[in-house]
């Protein structure tokens, strides 16, 4: 199947091409002619899997072939990252729709934000916006719905975690009920599926590789103390040449602390965490997307909010504290057909926290010997509670580790 077997506007297509599309995804194939049929949808895809593409496609074509122009659709997304990566696909695929899209974000200046409101005014196709802020611009009046058509709702289980539920509720009221809610999410825990049940009419529900990761990632572990965590990255990142490496660590502290010490050991690395600017921001995400940035440091809310082709490896400083988490950040590397390498560094403190994942996942990652220069590291044995903070180095059996057996059934969604 390809894109020309959907009845989509021949500038779409033009567009398409120019951009090298052919096939569609598993979601795009799916999802595709139900929202051209004005299905609701719920679309259940992991990361890297093209559900962005997905639903602007549809909407792009009703656009294009709409007689009148008018705010026709929003898009909500749980951060200014993935707000403007969505915008930037849009941006990309109505090249020659003209076509017109505005991200609404919290974090610029005054500057922007005067922006953002003229562009409203003015007229605009489409806006995609994080939760507070479009709040916000409905406060001053400068949004009109009285004739949206579509309400796209992105990542809704990251919404929900981030504690936008009520807003999400608050923004829906302001809408006219006779329109197509798309619902995107990467999982669908209960009160994922209570919002989805609230807001949408007779969905279609369409589930892609839910909470798996591509088969293009090599998934392995290292089982450290922490002192020997820096260590480590040195080695690993000078043993083997990189083109595009991320690295998570869980907390701002840690992530700010790697930025220093990567950069001592003299490679090409910087950090993003809120206490940049935004412009900062967005000036270190331009550099590695245009890969003059090999190393980019950050945490969980950069694996939702980051789209960049060819990176081949993606290194877990710290466990995350969510399976799905790990889904969402190994998601970052092996797009589409390519591969690309992840690697955890699991402290005995995180142990417990791995196996979880190694339950959601369905099989063992394995874990590595340490190179020799840095010693050795503790047993894996994730079964058994510690309360060492994986600093005394005492344990000489490393290479030691206990079977993966999961408790669970396959269908059992393990919690934290």
């Amino acid at each position: 199947m390809t894109f020309h077997d959907f009845t989509f506007h021949p500038r779409l297509l033009d567009g398409l091409d120019a951009m090298g599309f052919s096939k569609p995804t598993p979601i795009q194939e799916q999802a595709i002619p139900v929202i051209l049929a004005k299905r609701d949808l719920i679309g259940c895809a992991q990361t890297g899997t093209g559900k962005t593409a997905a639903y602007v496609l549809p909407i792009l074509n009703n656009i294009v072939g709409s007689e009148k122009r008018h705010l026709n659709t929003v898009i909500i997304a749980p951060t200014r990252e993935l707000a403007q990566q969505i915008d930037q696909q849009i941006e990309g695929f109505s090249y020659f729709l003209g076509v017109s899209s505005i991200p609404i974000y919290g974090g610029g200046d005054g500057a922007t934000w005067d922006q953002q409101k003229r562009a409203m005014e003015g007229g605009v196709d489409i806006i995609i916006a994080t939760p507070g802020r479009l709040i916000a611009q409905i406060a001053m009046g400068t949004i009109k719905f009285d004739h949206l058509e579509h309400l796209v709702l992105d990542e809704a289980d990251r919404m929900l975690d981030m504690g936008f539920y009520e807003d999400i509720l608050r923004i829906i009221k302001e809408l006219p009920a006779k329109r197509q809610t798309l619902f995107f999410s990467a999982t669908m825990p209960p009160k994922i599926r209570a919002l989805a049940n609230k807001i949408l009419q007779n969905p279609v529900e369409i589930n892609i590789a839910i909470s798996k990761p591509a088969e293009g990632i090599l998934q392995q572990a290292y089982v450290v103390h922490n002192e020997q965590k820096e260590k480590l990255i040195d080695t690993l990142l000078k043993e083997k040449k990189f083109n595009s490496v991320l690295i998570f660590a869980s907390t701002k502290e840690n992530v700010k602390k790697l930025d220093r010490n990567l950069q001592r050991l003299g490679l090409n690395a910087k950090a993003i965490h809120s206490d940049l600017e935004q412009t900062e921001r967005e000036h270190v995400l331009r550099e590695f997307k245009n890969k003059q940035l090999t190393i980019l440091i950050g945490t969980d809310v950069l694996s939702r909010g980051i789209d960049v082709e060819g990176i081949d490896l993606v290194i877990n400083f710290d466990v995350p504290p969510d399976p799905e988490d790990y889904i969402h950040r190994i998601g970052r590397t092996a797009r589409a057909a390519t591969t690309g390498t992840a690697i955890t560094f699991i402290n005995e403190m995180d142990q417990r926290k791995f196996f979880r994942i190694e339950s959601l996942i369905g099989k063992e990652v394995p874990k590595l010997a340490l190179p020799a220069e840095l010693g050795n590291g503790p047993v894996y044995n994730p079964e058994v509670r510690t309360h060492s903070h994986g600093a005394s180095g005492k344990n000489k059996n490393s290479g030691n580790k206990k079977p993966f057996r999961s408790k669970r059934r396959p269908d059992q969604r393990p919690r934290s």
